[in-house]
C-alpha cells in the first residue's frame, strides 16, 4: 500500500509533498494508518486531535494515545477538548453535525495560527460509499452523489481511493496499534447501521462492489461536469448582478425546457428545499415569496429577486423618537437639529415647523391605505401611488421607512417626499432640520 500510496500522491496531490501539513487524528485505525504512510514517506506534517468528550475515560484514553503517537514519532501534536452535546443542544443540531462543525472550525484556526497549509483527514472508499447510500436515503440532487471531495479548500484526503480493507491489512503488516472506538459498533446511528448492515449485503451480491462504486463516482462526476457547463451556460442568459442583488429573468426562464432543474442548479446552494413553490414564482404575482433559512426569493416584476434574510424585513416599528433626541441610529441613521435654514440641501433632508408637530416622533413602515399631502400638490395621494409613480422595485419599497408625529400624521417619507402641513415659511421661528444618513 505504501507504494501505491506514494504513486497516488504524487499523481494527485504533489503539492502535498513539499507542504506543511496537519493531520486529524481520532486514534482510530484510518488516521494512524495515515499517520504512518505519511511518516514512511517523510512528509512534513503534525498531528491534531479533538477530545469530544462524548465516551467518558474513553475520550480521554484517545487523546493520551495520541500524544504518545507524536511523542513515538517525534513530532508536534495539538489537541483540543468540545462540550459537544452542549454545542448540538445550543444550535439544535445532531452529535454527528456538531462534532464535525466544532473540529473544521479548530482545524482551520490551527491552519491560519500555526500557518499549515493543508489538514488531511483519513476518509476513505468505505466512508464514500457509506456517504452515497445516507445521501440516498434522504434524498439528493446529483451534487450528493459525487462522493466525498479529495479536495475541499484546504481539507485533503488522500485515503479516498483506498478500502478499509487495504488500510487494515497495512495495519496488521506493519504492527501497528491503533484505538477501537466501541460506538462504532451501535448501530443506532445511520452510519454505522449502513456500515454493518447494508454495506456487508451489497458485498455479498457483488463481492466487488468497493471498485464499482468508484466507477460509478468517475460517471457521476463527469455528468455533474457537463451539467455546470450547461448550468454555467443558462446563468449568462437570465442571472444579472444589481447592486449586489442576484436577478433571474422570468421571461428567459419560461423559455427553459426544465424550469426546475435550472432554478435547482442556480439556486441550491441557498437553501432552498421546495422547488415547485420556487418554479411557480416565476409566474405568480409580484410580491410573492420563498424563504430558506438564509435567503428569500421574491418576485418583483419581470424578475426573481435573490436576497438575505434581514432583520429589517420584519421590523416594522414603530420607534419612538423623544424630543430631547438629535441624532437616531436605529432602525435607520437621523441627525435633528434646530435651524434657521428654509430650504433642504437635498432630498435626504426636511426642514419643518417644530411648532407644528406633536412628540414623540415615530419611525415606522408604510402599510396600503397610507396617504400624505405632498409638498406642491393640492389634496392628498397615497403613498403606493407615490411609488408607483417612482417605479420603485418591491425592495426598494421595503427599505422605505415614515416619520410620523405623535397623532401618526406623516410628515416625510424619507427620501422621497414632505408633507406640505409642516412646512415652514417666512415667520416661523422655531424650525428643525431632520436628515437622514444613508
Amino acid at each position: 500500500m505504501l507504494k501505491k500510496f506514494k504513486h497516488h500522491l504524487h499523481q494527485n496531490f504533489p503539492f502535498l509533498e513539499d507542504g506543511r501539513l496537519l493531520i486529524a487524528v481520532s486514534g482510530g485505525i484510518d488516521s494512524v494508518v495515515l499517520v504512518h504512510l505519511c511518516h514512511q514517506l517523510n512528509l512534513n506534517f503534525s498531528l491534531c486531535h479533538c477530545n469530544f468528550n462524548l465516551r467518558g475515560h474513553e475520550s480521554d484514553d484517545d487523546e493520551a494515545y495520541v500524544k504518545n503517537l507524536a511523542k513515538n514519532l517525534q513530532i508536534p501534536v495539538y489537541t483540543t477538548s468540545f462540550e459537544t452535546e452542549k454545542y448540538a443542544k445550543e444550535n439544535k443540531v445532531s452529535i454527528q453535525v456538531a462534532a464535525r462543525d466544532l473540529r473544521y472550525a479548530w482545524f482551520y484556526e490551527l491552519l491560519e495560527n500555526k500557518q499549515y497549509d493543508y489538514v488531511l483527514t483519513a476518509h476513505n472508499t468505505n466512508d464514500n460509499l457509506e456517504t452515497f447510500i445516507i445521501n440516498l436515503t434522504r434524498g439528493s440532487g446529483l451534487e450528493g452523489f459525487t462522493g466525498i471531495p479529495p479536495i475541499n479548500n484546504k481539507a485533503v484526503r488522500p485515503l479516498l481511493a483506498f478500502s478499509r480493507d487495504d488500510i487494515t491489512l497495512f495495519a496488521i503488516k506493519n504492527e501497528i496499534v491503533w484505538r477501537e472506538d466501541k460506538s462504532n459498533a451501535r448501530i443506532k446511528y445511520i452510519r454505522n447501521k449502513v456500515r454493518h448492515k447494508v454495506i456487508p449485503t451489497l458485498q455479498e451480491i457483488n463481492p466487488h462492489v468497493l471498485e464499482s462504486f468508484q466507477n460509478t463516482l468517475e460517471y457521476l462526476n463527469e455528468s455533474q461536469s457537463i451539467i455546470s457547463d450547461a448550468t454555467k451556460n443558462i446563468s449568462e442568459k437570465v442571472v444579472t448582478y444589481e447592486n449586489d442583488l442576484l436577478k433571474l429573468n422570468c421571461k428567459k426562464l419560461t423559455e427553459l425546457s426544465n424550469k426546475k432543474a435550472y432554478l435547482y442548479q442556480l439556486l441550491h446552494t441557498y437553501g432552498f428545499t421546495a422547488w415547485n413553490d420556487v418554479v411557480d414564482l416565476i409566474s405568480g404575482q409580484a410580491g410573492k415569496q420563498v424563504f430558506s433559512k438564509t435567503h428569500r426569493l421574491l418576485k418583483d416584476r419581470n424578475f426573481l429577486i435573490l436576497t438575505t434574510n434581514t432583520k429589517n424585513i420584519t421590523e416594522k416599528g414603530p420607534f419612538l423618537i423623544k424630543e430631547t433626541s438629535t441624532e437616531i441610529s436605529h432602525p435607520i441613521n437621523l441627525t435633528i437639529q434646530e435651524t434657521s435654514d428654509g430650504i433642504p440641501e437635498n432630498k435626504h433632508q426636511i426642514i419643518i415647523n417644530k411648532d407644528l408637530v406633536s412628540y414623540p416622533l415615530s419611525l415606522k413602515k408604510w402599510h396600503h391605505g397610507d396617504a400624505i399631502n405632498p409638498i406642491g400638490m393640492t389634496g392628498s395621494k397615497k403613498i403606493s401611488q407615490l411609488f408607483k409613480d417612482k417605479k420603485l422595485s418591491l425592495l426598494d419599497k421595503e427599505k422605505i421607512w415614515l416619520l410620523c408625529d405623535a397623532k401618526d400624521t406623516i410628515i416625510w417619507v424619507i427620501g422621497l417626499r414632505q408633507d406640505r402641513r409642516f412646512t415652514v415659511n417666512k415667520t416661523t421661528k422655531n424650525r428643525l432640520k431632520i436628515s437622514f444618513i444613508s
